[in-house]
């Protein structure tokens, strides 16, 4: 089945199911007799509460770095294979050893000195950790340099301890693909139900945080892939306005799209790593946090956009919330974007910017690689059995037989996407129903992982995309489980809304609390409330 990308880079599909209330606790079926991989004791603690625990002396980052490192061993190497951490930094734990002697000496930097991060593995750090996209064509690109939003981090004194796996080349490769398979990697499994899609492309980072195995994670974003494994995971994932977030030495798709963005357990960590990788000059993230800020905020209901009965049940209890803090919730019921061609113009537009943008990575990266092209990374694949072996390269042949970005058939068809999502979609919306905000479900709940057929699509929830092609900041936090799949709760502003949309989610994530920790169930067989209907009846 032909799919668009736009939707495959935050490709989910739905399980129709009964809900279980936002917050309530959900009970499993396990044998009894399996490990229990819950997370306990340090590792399951949020950023801000490690953060806490290092500034007090409660504990040191030597030995929370070297717990994250033993849980890693026992969660995503062993046990039930997550494979999401691609690669650990053997500078690690010097790394912690370091933050431990300046919170020693009272010089800790800020509140992320000694607190453990993962990267997603095509953002570069100078550690002696190659940045590969999870490709083989990348295996040895270790390039000494640190993107800015690294070195923001590193100022701060956080410990880089690893990389994390992805959808191979952001999921921008095949129209067939498969959510969060890379070539080096393998395929990443969703620590809530392991035969679920964590999504793609920040599949690695969404599922790593769900399963305690960093305090926080930076993942990237074209179209969807931040929020949609945030939310599939359970987590909280914050895609800021473009821009606001360098995209400097992170190998890219969109240069009109792309940004990086946190994804941790809770908006306040989210923050907490907004204040250090922002480079655009902004800072106070975690300042601007305020739990009673939906007080008289109007609030924009995408009811056109709000799922089928199971996630419209989920996403009414977080509306009430909503309400009950002292919003005022206006529906919107329709929305079309404007242009005959709206879709297939926004597809063209990732194509020509991947090729040039992708080109120019390759060129000048000073990595030990044996591609410097787009065209010769085609043909590399090609020659490679393992790169071929899931999906194709069909995206990459498109984009490869696109023009440059002096064509103005491209310039055209950029600037009417753009216009559409933006000035005259998330902008227009908010104008004209006379809101501060706009909300809707982030997406559908997770389909299974299907190598043999690719990414399975169903009707789609949510409207990330008009964020997403305007540059526009977008924040999802969970909002329950439907059978121990989770669902996320979305919230939209305009360009450089930022700190007021991280607000807003963070008001309602204190509301709600309606994070799930993972359950490692096997597959749906497993839930509670769906054990006997699966079996043979009377």
């Amino acid at each position: 089945m032909m799919r668009h990308p736009l939707i495959l880079m935050a490709g989910l599909a739905i399980m129709a199911c009964s809900p279980t209330p936002p917050g309530a606790s959900q009970t499993v079926t396990t044998d009894s007799a399996a490990p229990d991989y819950r997370a306990t004791d340090l590792v399951a603690r949020t950023l801000p509460d490690l953060s806490d625990a290092l500034l007090s002396g409660e504990t040191s980052s030597q030995a929370l770095t070297q717990a994250y490192l033993d849980r890693i061993e026992a969660v995503d190497r062993t046990g039930p294979r997550l494979q999401s951490v691609l690669a650990l930094n053997p500078d690690a734990l010097a790394q912690a050893q370091a933050a431990d002697a300046r919170h020693a000496s009272g010089a800790a930097r800020g509140p992320l000195d000694g607190v453990p991060v993962l990267l997603k593995d095509n953002i570069e750090t100078r550690d002696p950790v190659a940045t590969t996209a999870g490709s083989y064509a990348l295996a040895d690109n270790v390039t000494g340099r640190d993107s800015p939003l690294v070195a923001g981090l590193r100022a701060q004194g956080a410990v880089i301890l690893g990389k994390t796996n992805l959808s191979q080349w952001a999921n921008f490769r095949s129209e067939n693909s498969v959510s969060g398979w890379s070539a080096l990697g393998g395929q990443v499994r969703n620590p809530h139900m392991l035969d679920r899609s964590p999504c793609g492309s920040s599949s690695g980072s969404g599922a790593a945080i769900a399963a305690s195995l960093a305090a926080g994670a930076v993942g990237t974003e074209t179209n969807g892939s931040i929020i949609c494994p945030a939310q599939v995971n359970g987590i909280v994932g914050f895609k800021p306005t473009v821009g606001v977030i360098a995209q400097e030495y992170i190998v890219p798709i969109s240069s009109s799209q792309d940004t990086a963005g946190p994804m941790t357990k809770t908006v306040r960590g989210a923050a907490l790593m907004m204040d250090a990788m922002a480079t655009d000059g902004s800072a106070g993230y975690t300042a601007a946090l305020d739990a009673d800020c939906l007080q008289g905020v109007r609030v924009g209901v995408l009811r056109f956009a709000q799922g089928n009965e199971d996630i419209q049940s989920r996403f009414n209890a977080g509306l009430d919330a909503m309400e009950a803090a002292g919003a005022e919730l206006v529906a919107i019921e329709d929305f079309t974007p404007e242009g005959d061609n709206f879709w297939g113009d926004s597809y063209a537009v990732l194509q020509w910017e991947f090729k040039a943008t992708l080109d120019d990575y390759l060129a000048n990266s000073p990595g030990d690689i044996p591609v410097r092209s787009l065209e010769a990374l085609i043909a590399f694949n090609q020659a490679e059995p393992r790169e071929m072996a899931v999906f194709d390269q069909s995206i990459m042949d498109m984009s490869q037989a696109r023009s440059g970005l002096d064509d103005p058939d491209y310039l055209a068809a950029r600037d009417t996407v753009r216009r559409a999502a933006g000035e005259r979609g998330i902008d227009a919306l908010m104008a004209d129903y006379d809101v501060d905000i706009l909300v809707s479900p982030s997406g559908p709940l997770s389909s299974r992982v299907d190598p043999i057929n690719g990414d399975t699509w169903p009707d789609w929830a949510g409207a990330g995309y008009l964020a997403a092609i305007a540059g526009y900041p977008h924040v999802t936090v969970p909002m329950g489980t439907v059978h121990a799949v989770p669902l996320g709760f979305s919230i939209m502003g305009t360009a450089g809304q930022d700190k007021q949309v991280l607000s807003y989610a963070y008001a309602l994530e204190q509301a709600t609390q309606a994070r799930a920790e993972p359950g490692y169930l096997p597959d749906a067989y497993a839930a509670e409330d769906l054990k006997a209907a699966l079996e043979p009846g009377r």
